[in-house]
């Protein structure tokens, strides 16, 4: 399970997410600009911010164990780590 509860900040957004998954429990803070939402959201309102960052985890969840996900981040850095991130999530 992925929640994420997303407030606005200056340029983007800042979201809280916490996951349960696999027994394990982890809380992150994910940054997501507008260029980000731009790119791979579906629109730019807060409950597409939310959407874009639930399905970001759901992705990173498929590849690694909540533990190995950062705990603070810029959403563009998942692209660094998985290049298929820009074609899976779109």
């Amino acid at each position: 399970m992925v929640k994420v509860e997303a407030e606005p900040d200056a340029g983007g957004w800042v979201c809280e997410v916490d996951v349960e998954h696999a027994g394990e429990h982890t809380q992150h803070t994910v940054i997501v600009s507008a260029a980000e939402l731009a790119r791979w959201g579906r629109g730019d309102q807060l409950g597409n911010v939310e959407d874009l960052v639930e399905r970001s985890f759901e992705f990173l969840l498929l590849r690694e164990p909540p533990s190995s996900i950062l705990r603070r981040f810029e959403l563009s850095t998942i692209q660094r780590y998985f290049p298929d991130y820009d074609r899976e999530i779109r």
